[in-house]
């Protein structure tokens, strides 16, 4: 027996929104603190709350179709994000410069745009679409069957995935991987297939490691770049390496310097480059200490379990498979980021989500966050369920 009939608006998730509102405030709050430091000349607040009002514009968007209308869309989209993958790789210079080593930008005067942020999403649909449809057509599975998802799956995250690669962001490409990973941890293909491509992974790893060691003019002539290995052995050693680890180390020195209760706001001293993106989190580390740190940790802890929910208690796969897209690439990049900052991964330029500063992100992310919004509201309830 049903339980309600209330419309998909009067059945938001306000502990979710109230979540992202606080992720709101904190950002403002890190951004101004960080603009501080006079790196830079422009207001990143107000930029960040023009992308907020942008994005929140995108979700209402997003909340005004069913999301089983983005299965139909799911192929226009992920095209979409291809054609602009392609066309970074193909436009000249003055238009996608080159930024820190890679070329992931279309510039268009004060206009800029990540599209490899955007395709993360349309990766989510197109992934869970496809596992959707699959496991709608063979209820019966055999290894064939699972074998036979695997290569779809490979094949829809594999080509944007070359695409970032070859920009070359080493970062993005690695938060498509984790999207592939944690759908196809519930997309009910066997564990043992799964096991083994987790071995694969560690085997091709060690194989990596094997051939820098052994060839290491080939490792950076058609492997990494000369950048990237700077990044690593920043990692590895910061201060054994005075330029390549000059970020981590001061990273390391702004969150140490907060202690419990951190300097107070915009008491900040540590100069970190690019403090409102990539080290955000250093930021709020100096400034509110430990104490901050933790709150914001919580918060991400509190989106993530609310997601999970959502993924749990909805009535069609293919809206648990969207969240558990969603999931994984939130908890990923927010792992990576906050890693990075403390030492824990290398550095990879990858912002932490709804705090850092960024249109790109911002907007993908609020997007994301209109999707899993979308799948609770029209998730529907019965008596005695």
């Amino acid at each position: 027996m049903q339980n309600n009939h209330k419309s998909p608006w009067q059945q938001l998730d306000y502990n979710l929104l109230f979540i992202l509102f606080l992720m709101v405030i904190t950002s403002c709050i890190a951004i101004y603190s960080a603009q501080m430091m006079d790196q830079y000349g422009s207001n990143f607040v107000i930029k960040q709350l023009v992308w907020y009002f942008i994005g929140g514009i995108a979700v209402v968007g997003v909340m005004v179709l069913d999301f089983d209308q983005f299965r139909k869309l799911s192929w226009y989209l992920y095209g979409l994000g291809i054609l602009l993958l392609l066309g970074i790789l193909a436009a000249p210079e003055s238009i996608v410069p080159n930024i820190n080593g890679a070329q992931s930008w279309y510039r268009f005067g004060p206009f800029a745009l990540q599209p490899s942020e955007l395709v993360k999403v349309s990766l989510v649909i197109a992934i869970a679409n496809t596992i959707a449809t699959h496991n709608e057509k063979y209820i019966i599975r055999t290894m064939h069957e699972d074998l036979l998802l695997l290569g779809k799956i490979a094949l829809i995250a594999g080509f944007p995935t070359l695409l970032v690669l070859m920009q070359p962001d080493l970062g993005t490409s690695l938060v498509f991987m984790a999207i592939t990973g944690s759908l196809l941890l519930v997309s009910g293909v066997r564990w043992r297939i799964i096991l083994f491509l987790i071995l694969s992974f560690i085997l091709f790893i060690s194989i990596l490691v094997w051939i820098y060691f052994t060839f290491p003019q080939f490792f950076v002539d058609h492997i990494l770049d000369q950048y990237q290995l700077n990044r690593f052995y920043a990692w590895l050693e910061p201060y054994e390496h005075k330029d390549a680890g000059y970020h981590t180390r001061n990273a390391l020195l702004a969150i140490g310097s907060g202690m419990l209760f951190g300097k107070g706001f915009t008491e900040g001293s540590v100069y970190l480059p690019e403090a409102q993106t990539d080290f955000i989190f250093s930021i709020i580390g100096e400034e509110f200490g430990f104490l901050g740190t933790s709150i914001v940790i919580s918060l991400f802890f509190l989106m993530v379990y609310r997601m999970i929910n959502t993924a749990l208690e909805s009535n069609e796969a293919f809206g648990s498979y969207l969240c558990a897209g969603v999931i994984g690439m939130l908890t990923f990049q927010v792992f990576q980021n906050i890693g990075m900052n403390i030492q824990v991964m290398p550095i990879t330029g990858i912002p932490l989500p709804f705090i850092s500063y960024g249109g790109s992100s911002i907007l993908a992310y609020m997007i994301a966050f209109g999707l899993v919004l979308n799948v609770r509201s029209r998730t529907t309830k019965y008596m005695f369920e």
